[in-house]
């Protein structure tokens, strides 16, 4: 009840309402460029609520400017990535990067202005398309506003997609949650194989675009671009070199998150597992990711400013940098999130990390459906990545698992081997390029990435008549 009348939504969506928006998607099956053609612009209204949101929405970005035959307009909330690509964000993408239940309530009235500036600022730009990334809380929030406000205005409705499908088939009751989604969602793009057909089944248009992830490739491999090589090997000398590292230092890499409330939990026990670890690796080195969030820049150099000097800080904005540092460590701790994969690009064994606010985590135990929380160990069904989550996730428990990782190479290579398979899984699928508008550009396989299939999916994606 308190959520419902903070946000003062309309709750529900009355029977006379949601004939109107029947009426209203059936006024046109005509694709995004259809619309756009007689504008002679393709006006995109773009959300993204954190770090990972942001280099997604800024690859999309780019692509929808190479494939559309009309110029690109974008409007929206992003971060540096998106705003390196064109857009003038309506105010700091951190002020809607919160995550959990409880974690959110202190933040429920910014929210609520962020809110009502998006949906104010979406109507103004009139745009053909609205594409919010991730960020569930904030993005489902704004589309049924701005859903219901066109209907009610008697304006059509720009077409809704949401890029990174909701993980709702992990939860009790997650099927009727993504039917709920018709209402304000046209078309979601899929990360993970099996999901579209999860959304397709309960009635939402889907597309499985391949892991964003994997997209960190195209920045290091320069060789034919007919090879698709799913590996990322960065330059572990220059690392070591720069931050003056001794080749005889092992190096952790730490990555405690991006969002402010997950790394204000995360670090101090990261900071503690390494501090244990250095009784049985004197010369042990920890590079610290720093998430290119001001708010979390600012959190961990004050941090570190009060560690040991075998600590190196790594700017998150930079992939070159991450994937040195990836390439000289031994192990990585992290967060659990996107970050799991990128261990797996790199090649890197590591232990998933993860805590919550204490009724969070009631919850996610209670709602919970399947036993994993990493990408890897979900695909495999099996605890390929050592996962340590909520009241287990101790100092002392973390620095046993990292030790017999440092320790037993064994325990590394199932994680590497495994990496493979997982990466097969995740790959973009390149028959999405098959309709005759892109078949004439002869856009090649190596342009086939998860933006410029995503990208596709949008500009072509047609609405339904009933």
């Amino acid at each position: 009840m308190i959520f419902r009348r903070i946000w003062n939504v309309n709750s529900e969506i009355n029977m006379k309402l949601m004939r109107q928006i029947r009426r209203t998607f059936s006024v046109s099956s005509k694709s995004t460029v259809d619309f756009a053609s007689k504008d002679g612009e393709l006006r995109v209204f773009i959300v993204a609520g954190e770090v990972s949101g942001d280099i997604i929405g800024s690859r999309v970005m780019t692509s929808l400017i190479k494939l559309s035959p009309f110029p690109v307009h974008f409007a929206g909330v992003g971060g540096n990535m998106m705003s390196k690509q064109g857009l003038n964000p309506l105010f700091p993408m951190e002020d809607i990067a919160v995550m959990g239940i409880w974690e959110l309530l202190p933040y429920l009235n910014q929210f609520r202005v962020r809110l009502k500036q998006t949906i104010e600022a979406a109507l103004s730009f009139n745009p053909h398309v609205i594409l919010t990334v991730d960020a569930k809380g904030f993005s489902f929030r704004f589309l049924k506003h701005l859903r219901a406000t066109c209907v009610q205005q008697g304006m059509v409705s720009p077409l809704h997609f949401h890029y990174v499908a909701p993980s709702f088939w992990a939860w009790k009751g997650g099927e009727a949650r993504l039917k709920g989604l018709l209402q304000f969602v046209d078309h979601v793009l899929c990360i993970l194989p099996f999901e579209a057909e999860v959304c397709r089944s309960n009635g939402l248009a889907a597309t499985f675009v391949g892991h964003p992830t994997l997209e960190d490739i195209p920045e290091f491999q320069r060789k034919d671009a007919t090879e698709r090589r799913y590996r990322i090997e960065g330059n572990a000398e220059s690392f070591l070199t720069e931050h003056g590292i001794s080749s005889r230092s092992p190096v952790i890499s730490l990555l405690p998150g991006s969002r402010l409330q997950e790394v204000t939990r995360m670090f101090p026990i990261f900071s503690k597992t390494v501090e244990q670890l250095k009784g049985s690796f004197p010369n042990l080195v920890a590079a610290v990711h720093v998430a290119p969030n001001q708010n979390v820049e600012d959190y961990i150099s004050k941090a570190v400013s009060k560690l040991p000097p075998s600590v190196v800080l790594v700017s998150g904005g930079s992939h070159q940098m991450k994937y040195n540092s990836f390439s000289a460590s031994s192990v990585a701790l992290c967060t659990s999130g996107t970050v799991a994969m990128e261990m797996q690009l790199a090649r890197l064994p590591c232990v998933v990390a993860y805590r919550a606010h204490l009724l969070t985590e009631w919850v996610i135990r209670y709602k919970a459906i399947i036993p994993y929380i990493s990408i890897p160990n979900i695909l495999l069904d099996s605890a390929v990545i050592p996962e340590v989550l909520f009241q287990e996730c101790t100092p002392s428990k973390l620095e046993s698992l990292l030790k017999n990782l440092l320790l037993d190479e064994n325990l590394g290579e199932k994680q590497i081997n495994a990496a493979e398979k997982v990466i097969k899984l995740l790959r973009p699928p390149e028959t999405s390029f098959g309709c005759s508008t892109l078949g004439e550009m002869r856009i090649p396989i190596s342009d086939c990435t998860p933006s410029m299939v995503a990208a596709n999916a949008i500009l072509y994606y047609q609405r339904k008549v009933e």
